[in-house]
């Protein structure tokens, strides 16, 4: 009875620590509108991604461990996003509808307190940031088994926009229906994507069960909440959304999967330290020169962390390539090496430079 005596103070005293906390958050959001109000004034950009690593860093480094340093992060993760949307608030598309994979990546980028808009193609996301109908997109660029979204990359092709921001995604993979009865399944329903990554365990638990693709994660779920002979592959988001039940947790067939996400925008963000840079580029007519460009990587000293080849449509076997470098354009490196990639190339694009995911390979805090 003498412990339990204690637990109203103890409760009084959190109380107290969460009021203050409450008090702080005010201050700190009114502090950040003044900011904006500054930078509108000077006419400068928003977002300061260097900033933002610094108090992360600082504020962890600060923590030693006494709170966990992942939580940590994920609370102030969203202050921060907050605070600088509350200088603007951001519209940010997604491929719909609710509860995709790219729905997930971007409320875990940008935070709840943003607002999404779900468009039925990626090809839609990139015409509507291009439009300026919204401040952002967020869209699927690869995966860690499957390789390339085609999709993504052909309308880099198409669009002029300019690449923000990376985030890596964990997919785990959640077979769900009405029911939660794997007997109440006679199709299952996802995207292209979930459904080659899961098509080992489907073969040898739903042999005879059919698969139907369609555009979206987030459509399959919708339609096993409208059918219960209909289950879906789903993200974790989509079974709170649209009240369906899990019948099985992680059926992809590999660990590890991951899905890379880019934000895409009107402009890149300022240099953070830690950046990618990305260019779209057409080669020279003539042998060896996919070799020359690769020459003047090596030479500059630059890590290319990928290269993709996409067809040009209209012109039979004309090819433009992807390349994703480590660093940003106004590194000195990078920026020599694009000055000379513009005089290798038939054709030349900087689609942007901005902050790596902190889980990506080429990230490391050890090595700015």
């Amino acid at each position: 009875m003498k412990q339990d005596s204690n637990i109203p103070k103890v409760r009084e005293s959190i109380d107290t620590i969460d009021n203050s906390i409450l008090e702080l958050l005010k201050k700190r959001i009114g502090l950040a509108k003044e900011i904006g109000r500054l930078k509108s004034e000077d006419n400068r950009s928003k977002w300061d991604p260097l900033r933002e690593r610094e108090i992360y860093e600082r504020l962890i480094t600060s923590n030693e461990g006494d709170f966990p340093d992942e939580s940590l992060r994920s609370i102030f993760h969203e202050i921060i996003t907050t605070c600088r949307l509350s200088q603007k608030k951001a519209v940010v598309a997604y491929l719909g509808p609710e509860a995709t994979f790219s729905h997930l990546a971007g409320v875990k980028y940008f935070g709840h307190s943003t607002d999404y808009k779900p468009l039925e193609t990626i090809d839609e996301v990139f015409a509507e940031v291009e439009k300026g109908r919204v401040q952002y997109g967020i869209v699927p660029v690869e995966n860690s088994i499957e390789g390339a979204v085609f999709s993504t990359l052909d309308s880099f092709m198409k669009y002029k926009i300019k690449i923000c921001g990376e985030m890596q995604l964990a997919i785990s993979h959640n077979l769900v229906c009405k029911s939660g009865n794997i007997e109440d399944i006679q199709t299952v329903a996802s995207h292209n994507q979930p459904l080659a990554q899961c098509r080992d365990w489907l073969r040898k638990h739903l042999p005879n069960t059919p698969t139907l693709p369609v555009f979206s994660t987030g459509l399959a779920a919708k339609m096993a909440a409208d059918n219960p002979n209909i289950g879906a592959i789903a993200s974790s988001l989509a079974i709170s959304t649209y009240d369906l039940q899990v019948v099985v947790k992680g059926i992809e067939d590999y660990e590890g999967n991951t899905t890379r996400f880019l934000i895409i925008g009107k402009e890149s963000p300022g240099i953070s330290g830690r950046d990618r840079t990305s260019l779209l580029i057409g080669l020279m007519d003539r042998p060896g020169a996919l070799n020359e460009i690769l020459s003047v990587l090596s030479e500059e000293g630059i890590n290319l962390a990928k290269i993709e080849s996409r067809p040009i449509k209209g012109k039979q076997w004309k090819y433009l390539f992807f390349l994703d470098m480590i660093g940003h354009i106004e590194d000195e490196q990078i920026k020599r090496g694009c000055a000379r990639l513009k005089q290798e190339c038939s054709y030349f694009e900087w689609l942007g430079s901005y902050p790596q995911d902190e889980n990506s390979l080429e990230y490391s805090p050890a090595n700015p």
